[in-house]
């Protein structure tokens, strides 16, 4: 904890996950001027939509999403360097072992595994659990609604978040349609990338031997790397669209959970000197 400077960026941060949601989360703190953010990740996290997503730099060293820059970080003392440096530090640390040594102002849990897999307000003085399965005050300080409707990036202070809908969101009519799923587990090849347009019944991967077809017109928003993958997991995503500029673009889901989290931030701890 930083004592003395502006109270808002000093705070420092650690976020759970490092996909999308949490890559949004993460730019919309940094964009309110909370710079001093630690996402941590499992070794080789699944993501699909990964030119919007900082877990890219646990393969890539090196992210940038939206005109923000993240790093791969090893332990504080490189994480305190990315900080100097105005970058967000990425680590692997499925454990969450950095809270202990970090003790930070802020914990937001946005793994989305749809339960709270051991996140409790005893992690820091603001603990933020974001989608199904948090509740506050009693578990968390607050939670953030995730789920696309009225409620999206609502914050709950007391209470409950909306339970796992588990249905895409609709975008140009379309909803089941645009995500592909593994039809069983195995090896990613891919044969399409990311910004390429394509057409109903194209090949866009395979799992193992078996193609993964598009079922719309559109362009490929997002694919997981070539890595090993379980039965029905998301592996792709098609936006009906024909911009290929919406491949680098955090969705307006991710953007709308992370003015919520913002909000939280700065009504559980309001400007003081810390």
């Amino acid at each position: 904890m930083v004592r003395g400077g502006d109270p808002i960026k000093d705070l420092s941060i650690v976020i759970k996950g490092a996909g999308e949601m949490a890559s949004g989360i993460a730019l919309s703190l940094y964009r309110a001027g909370m710079p001093r953010i630690c996402m941590v990740e499992i070794d080789l996290p699944l993501c699909v939509r990964r030119m919007v997503s900082f877990c890219e730099a646990l393969y890539e060293k090196q992210v940038e999403v939206e005109g923000v820059t993240a790093m791969k970080v090893q332990d504080r003392f490189e994480l305190a360097e990315a900080w100097n440096r105005r970058q967000i530090g990425v680590m692997v640390d499925p454990d969450w072992k950095i809270i202990a040594v970090l003790r930070p102002d802020v914990v937001v849990d946005s793994i989305l595994a749809k339960q709270n897999l051991g996140t409790v307000k005893a992690e820091a003085r603001v603990v933020i659990g974001v989608g199904p399965g948090f509740s506050a005050p009693d578990v968390v300080h607050a939670a953030v609604e995730s789920n696309r409707g009225p409620n999206l990036g609502h914050v709950v202070y007391a209470g409950e978040t909306e339970p796992h809908t588990g249905i895409p969101g609709m975008r140009a009519g379309y909803s089941w349609e645009r995500v592909l799923r593994a039809p069983h587990a195995g090896m990613v090849r891919l044969v399409r990338s990311i910004g390429d347009p394509v057409k109903a019944g194209d090949e866009i991967l395979y799992v193992d031997e078996t193609p993964v077809r598009a079922e719309i017109d559109g362009i490929v928003r997002g694919l997981i790397r070539e890595i090993r993958v379980e039965e029905k997991e998301k592996i792709g995503d098609i936006d009906p669209g024909s911009d290929p500029s919406c491949c680098r673009m955090v969705s307006d889901k991710a953007k709308a959970v992370g003015r919520g989290v913002v909000e939280a931030v700065k009504k559980l701890l309001p400007d003081e000197r810390y």
